[in-house]
């Protein structure tokens, strides 16, 4: 089959746009407002995009009842946030979060984790969560929307810090069979990192993939 995605005349029951792109890296990304409420929200338009220096970036769509979303106001304003990792313990938590909460409402509060200080940004992150990117604002770019009330907008952050817990570590290496990262797919559904391969790239002999 094929479709005009201008038109999604696609005759199936969901548009299938999301579940073409997966699995996609979930954001659980916390900020602090200035009035010094903390809000946690996940985002899967979210993924690494350099390494020297390390820098992430999320999108964000459209607005929520009471207005713009939490997470984009909080990193507006303070220029700070947090992305933590999601885990398969930490699903339902997650999923709380993904609510369109008040912005007098605290997630962590209203999902049971546990702020914990950083280091060098004011933001909290996510206790339970086994690795913490403290990240500073480097860009906020604009993207294409067929609504303009309803905006696109991606966020890079420039990682400065992070946190891991040395029980996800094997051999001094990130284990994600440890680790259980989840992962968001088409429609409702999300997918859990169990088994892992490698593969070495031509040429690059015992160094490791992606060094």
């Amino acid at each position: 089959m094929f479709y005009h995605t201008s038109t999604n005349d696609h005759n199936l029951p969901h548009d299938p746009f999301k579940a073409c792109v997966a699995p996609r890296p979930i954001g659980w990304i916390s900020t602090i407002s200035a009035a010094g409420i903390t809000n946690i929200a996940p985002y899967s338009f979210f993924n690494g995009v350099a390494s020297s220096p390390p820098q992430v970036m999320y999108s964000t769509n459209g607005t929520q009842p009471h207005g713009p979303k939490d997470t984009l106001t909080n990193i507006r304003q303070g220029g700070e946030f947090v992305v933590n990792v999601a885990t398969w313990d930490l699903r339902e938590a997650m999923n709380i979060t993904s609510q369109p909460a008040r912005p007098d409402e605290d997630e962590f509060i209203l999902a049971g984790l546990t702020p914990e200080p950083s280091q060098l940004v004011k933001p909290p992150r996510i206790g339970q969560s086994p690795i913490n990117m403290e990240c500073t604002l480097v860009d906020i770019i604009d993207l294409a929307t067929n609504n303009p009330d309803q905006p696109n907008t991606m966020v890079i952050g420039l990682v400065v810090g992070i946190h891991i817990d040395e029980a996800v570590l094997t051999d001094g290496m990130i284990d994600n069979t440890k680790l259980k990262l989840i992962s968001r797919l088409g429609y409702k559904d999300y997918a859990c990192v169990e088994s892992v391969f490698s593969m070495v790239r031509p040429g690059d002999g015992d160094k490791l993939a992606g060094n």
